[in-house]
């Protein structure tokens, strides 16, 4: 069979039971007929499981995520430099909104941030969940969102109104009950083309395989962030290693809190809870009330943030500024404009 030609998933399914590996275009073929409801649930399962205990490939991921945006919505945006952070979840640790509260911190820090997320998956609250906690409204539209990110240089897309076609999908994934190559696929869609992004990853043995995977999707700077202790984050208990895409080349290399100025805590000090409790945590410390562990873990990805969108030369002088955002409370400040504008587009569309 030729690289270019379609496949069949009963054809993809053998290959992949086999132990090969589908080129990029099979996996694209595959994916076409997953989003078009052309798949049974059967199949669908039959892949996600055989594509999972053969570890996904760059290839078979790009060719996922490739077909995954062919089929999202939209934010039609002219700006360039966007940055998104986001994780995969799945790392079983209920810690709180760390890249939702990192995202809010880089929009003050002068990056212009284009936020994709969801409600739950794995822990007890997602960014959507958090987010609504906050005020913030997230079923803005797509054209509301472009507009939000050009008056506040920050907008939330909630994924559930851009992509559509994973409702194929969705009950084969949630029957599985396990990781698949959809968990990775989220952060890898961003509706508004966001061309630099800090990734959390549950699974540390794969931060480069999915960062040259960013590359190939055209980003032009990026890291891939997965703690020894098994956050999707950068840790402040642990190292963690972290795979950087910049200039084309991916770099893998462990970073400890320490070498960002921070102290060490233990994992318990950053669960989480409800939306309730993560909203207050989230306020609590852009208000400067809520120090130690929650804050330094916020300033360490808040600040990697700051540096893969080019406002800092390191993720030291990231984490600095990071500081600077939150006790000038631009932090806040900047929360209140995300709530206030969000709320004020939703109701000249209601």
């Amino acid at each position: 069979m030729q690289a270019n030609e379609a496949i069949t998933m009963q054809q993809a399914l053998g290959q992949l039971i086999g132990g090969s590996d589908l080129t990029r275009e099979q996996a694209k073929s595959v994916m076409n007929i997953i989003m078009s409801g052309e798949a049974t649930a059967v199949q669908i399962a039959g892949v996600l499981t055989a594509m999972r205990m053969k570890g996904e490939t760059k290839d078979e991921i790009t060719g996922f995520a490739e077909v995954m945006r062919a089929h999202s919505g939209r934010v039609e945006t002219e700006q360039e430099g966007l940055l998104d952070t986001c994780g995969t979840g799945g790392s079983g640790i209920h810690k709180f909104n760390i890249s939702t509260a990192s995202s809010i911190i880089a929009a003050a820090a002068g990056i212009r941030v284009a936020k994709h997320g969801n409600r739950a998956m794995s822990g007890k609250t997602g960014s959507a969940d958090v987010l609504e906690a906050l005020g913030v409204q997230i079923t803005i539209t797509p054209e509301q969102a472009a507009q939000c990110l050009n008056d506040i240089g920050i907008c939330f897309m909630f994924a559930q109104l851009y992509h559509p076609s994973l409702r194929h999908a969705a009950a084969p994934r949630r029957e599985l009950g396990i990781r698949t190559i959809f968990n990775m696929l989220g952060p890898l869609t961003n509706p508004a083309g966001a061309d630099r992004q800090l990734l959390g990853l549950y699974d540390r043995s794969r931060t480069s395989t999915v960062a040259e995977v960013l590359g190939e999707l055209g980003l032009k700077r990026a890291m891939v962030v997965s703690s020894h202790d098994g956050l999707d984050e950068i840790s402040i208990s642990a190292p963690t290693q972290i795979s950087e895409l910049l200039d084309g080349k991916v770099r893998t290399f462990d970073l400890t809190p320490e070498e960002l100025g921070l102290s060490r805590h233990p994992i318990t000090d950053v669960m989480g809870g409800e939306p309730a409790v993560n909203a207050s945590l989230i306020r609590a410390i852009f208000a400067g009330e809520q120090r130690g562990a929650y804050r330094d873990i916020v300033l360490a990805n808040a600040g990697a943030c700051i540096y893969v969108g080019g406002a800092a030369s390191s993720l030291r002088e990231g984490a600095a500024i990071a500081a600077e955002v939150i006790d000038s409370g631009k932090a806040e400040r900047k929360l209140v404009s995300l709530i206030q504008t969000t709320g004020e587009l939703a109701h000249v569309s209601g």
